[in-house]
C-alpha cells in the first residue's frame, strides 16, 4: 500500500522569533485531499554532561507553555540552518552550566513530534569536564543542580521527569556506559 503524501499546496501562516507555522494541502494515498498544519523549527542539541563520580549536571527552569518549573538536561536551539550541531552543543553547554568538556559522545538525533513538527533534537553525552563560565541569555533564568545518573533513571521511570529530551537523553547515555563497560552505580 503507498503510504506516501504529495503537497499540492503551501499557505503560510505565521513567522515568529523561533518557529513558522503553515498550511500544507495534500493528496492522500487514496486520491483524496486533506490539510496538514506545520510547524518549522530550526531544530537543537540536548547535552547529558556526566562528571567523573556519575553525576549528570541538570538545569530546572520554568516552562512557559505548561506553566511549570522543569528539571531537564541543557540544551538549546540552533541559531540557523547553518549552524553546525557539534558547535551549539558545546555552546549550550557552556552558556547555561559554564562546563566545557574533553569528550563527547553523539548520542543521536530524535524528531520531536512528527505529527506536525519539524524538530530535531540532537542528543550528545559530554564527559571529561571542567568549570568555565556560565554566560546565560538575557531571557534565560535556570539553577544547575547535580544528580547522579542512577537517580536520574529512578526519577525517569517513576515519572517524576517528564521531558522528553531529558528522557531519551539520560537513558541512551546510560546505555551506552553500559555497552562500553563502564561502572553503574546501584
Amino acid at each position: 500500500m503507498k503510504l506516501t503524501e504529495k503537497t499540492i499546496g503551501t499557505e503560510p501562516i505565521f513567522e515568529g522569533k523561533i518557529i513558522k507555522v503553515r498550511r500544507d494541502t495534500v493528496e492522500l494515498p487514496n486520491g483524496g485531499q486533506a490539510t496538514r498544519e506545520i510547524v518549522e523549527h530550526p531544530g537543537g542539541v540536548a547535552v547529558v554532561a556526566l562528571d567523573e563520580n556519575e553525576n549528570v549536571y541538570m538545569v530546572r527552569q520554568y516552562r512557559h507553555p505548561f506553566e511549570k518549573i522543569i528539571l531537564e538536561i541543557p540544551a538549546g536551539k540552533l541559531d540557523g540552518p547553518g549552524e553546525d550541531v557539534f558547535d551549539c552543543c558545546k555552546r549550550e553547554l557552556e552558556e547555561e552550566t559554564g562546563l566545557v568538556a574533553e569528550k563527547y559522545d553523539y548520542l543521536g538525533a530524535f524528531m520531536v513530534s512528527p505529527g506536525f513538527c519539524q524538530e530535531w533534537i540532537h542528543i550528545y553525552l559530554a564527559r571529561s569536564l571542567s568549570q568555565g563560565k556560565a554566560h546565560l541569555d538575557p531571557d534565560e533564568f535556570l539553577e544547575v543542580e547535580k544528580f547522579s545518573l542512577s537517580q536520574l533513571t529512578d526519577m525517569i521511570m517513576a515519572g517524576e521527569i517528564e521531558d522528553g529530551k531529558t528522557v531519551i537523553g539520560i537513558l541512551k547515555a546510560r546505555e551506552l556506559m553500559k555497552r562500553e563497560g563502564e561502572s553503574l552505580d546501584k
